[in-house]
């Protein structure tokens, strides 16, 4: 029996295995579109509402709906910064340079809706507010029935700042319950409590006096949910009858009273909320009611 020629392929090939071919040189990966230039300035709507022509949310429907130019070009979209050199009109009108950041004290009086307008007709602050102030928003809200420290400003961006559980700041409330509690009623609601399935964060609360059948006690949140208070306190067999905020983080409520407004000054402003840019210190403003 005769014997094979020994194979020529070497010991470890693999059978039918393609050629090696030569590599070729990788392409530099693409830089993420995140480190291209930004362009400088402020998002479009919020430059808008800075100008007092709408909240951001209704000038980002003003620009999709095509009535917003910046530079004779119209925008389809709100994906642009612009800067003071920029030439914005609306509906064909030019628009002014934006405001500075503003803050407004105000005492809200009860029996008023914290909204722009109200489903179900009745008053709402801003039926109420001076005529003379510029448009603003309010930060945050109070109910129909609740009173007392509402911080108004003219910039969105600033009111969403100033909402932020984030930021901080303690908001104190003088309540008056109907009822005797003691200090060991408000346990539950010093420790943190679920409501309806919602989770509130532990209350600062000091029991101040007891006046008749009613009591007063001083609250305070870092975070303010819809009817916290007067939900927390049903919860624990209490009824609110009265409830006054008295500050907002360093913001006080002071000697105002019902229905008037105060500006505070553009330094203050600065300084608490950490604002670039020095404008000159102005004379406080003294309280304006609305005429009748």
């Amino acid at each position: 029996m005769s014997q094979k020629p020994p194979s020529s392929r070497r010991p470890n090939a693999k059978p039918n295995a393609a050629k090696a071919r030569p590599s070729k040189p990788r392409k530099a990966p693409a830089q993420p579109a995140s480190n291209a230039p930004k362009r400088e300035g402020d998002r479009i709507a919020k430059v808008l509402a800075r100008a007092g022509v709408a909240s951001r949310r209704d000038a980002e429907r003003m620009i999709e709906a095509g009535r917003v130019s910046v530079n004779g070009q119209k925008l389809d979209s709100p994906a642009l910064n612009v800067t003071s050199k920029d030439r914005i009109t609306v509906d064909g009108k030019p628009v002014g340079e934006p405001d500075p950041e503003r803050i407004w004290l105000y005492h809200k009086p009860t029996g008023l809706v914290t909204t722009n307008r109200d489903e179900k007709g009745r008053d709402t602050i801003f039926d109420h507010l001076p005529e003379n102030l510029p448009r603003v928003m309010t930060v945050g809200r109070l109910d129909l029935n609740s009173e007392g420290l509402l911080l108004l400003t003219n910039d969105g961006g600033l009111k969403r700042k100033l909402e932020l559980p984030s930021t901080g700041w303690l908001r104190k409330y003088r309540v008056r319950i109907n009822g005797r509690p003691t200090e060991d009623t408000f346990a539950p609601l010093r420790k943190g409590i679920e409501v309806d399935g919602e989770r509130f964060q532990p209350m600062d609360i000091t029991l101040d006096r007891q006046q008749g059948a009613n009591a007063w006690v001083t609250i305070g949140l870092r975070e303010g949910k819809n009817r916290e208070i007067r939900r927390a306190m049903e919860a624990i067999n209490l009824t609110v009858n009265r409830l006054i905020r008295v500050s907002y983080g360093p913001f006080q409520l002071g000697q105002l009273k019902p229905g008037e407004v105060e500006e505070l000054r553009r330094r203050v402003v600065r300084d608490q909320l950490g604002l670039e840019g020095a404008v000159l210190e102005e004379k406080r403003r003294k309280p304006i009611r609305r005429r009748k």
